[in-house]
């Protein structure tokens, strides 16, 4: 297995509220942007580039990274209820290549790993199998809806087929394992707000 030198990281995590943002209407221009942005820290997120629900740009970023709704089901009329149903993602440009492909199911090529960002989690995935939009259809006991969490998308996913599966020892752990889309799933202080019952207990 490759060795994977994160080196130390000082993960500074806000604790976000997910429900109060700017305005009352979720599809507009100024509530995307301020969701999606927060989805990684404002020193990454306020110079990120925004896209909006159906794909368009609405604010162009200066840093080279991309935020927008992680959400694989289709844009609501009024938009997510809150923020973390619009499972928000700020990737630099690897990551992008990664979600590109993820979406469209084919084999992601990158160039060097990936990040992302996603500060207010995610509303579930099977961990072992990609694709799985809801619990009753997932492998049993590999639920996982997260809270907030930095993930490593690897040039070569076969570097991860010997790292950890486990997301319930809080320890970094790789989500599709074995697979072309297999990544490191990084948690933060938060990480198990909505499954309480995944998180360590000694």
């Amino acid at each position: 297995m490759k060795n994977f030198l994160i080196g130390k990281l000082i993960l500074v995590v806000f604790f976000l509220n997910t429900n109060v943002l700017a305005g009352n209407n979720h599809a507009s221009d100024e509530w995307q942007i301020e969701a999606y942005s927060s989805a990684a820290p404002s020193f990454i997120g306020d110079f990120a580039t925004i896209i909006g629900g159906t794909g368009e740009i609405i604010r162009e970023g200066s840093n080279g990274w991309v935020c927008q709704a992680g959400n694989p089901r289709p844009f609501p009329e009024n938009g997510w209820k809150d923020v973390h149903e619009a499972m928000p993602a700020c990737s630099d440009k690897e990551a992008m290549k990664w979600m590109m492909a993820y979406m469209t199911g084919k084999e992601p090529e990158l160039d060097n790993d990936g990040w992302m960002w996603m500060l207010h989690g995610d509303v579930g995935e099977d961990n072992l199998k990609a694709g799985v939009l809801n619990k009753k259809d997932s492998t049993p006991g590999q639920w996982i809806e997260s809270g907030p969490h930095l993930m490593l998308m690897p040039k070569d996913p076969s570097s991860l087929d010997n790292m950890n599966a486990d997301f319930s020892n809080g320890a970094p752990y790789v989500m599709f394992p074995e697979t072309i889309w297999a990544h490191v799933m990084i948690p933060v202080e938060g990480y198990y707000e909505y499954q309480k019952e995944s998180e360590p207990k000694n």
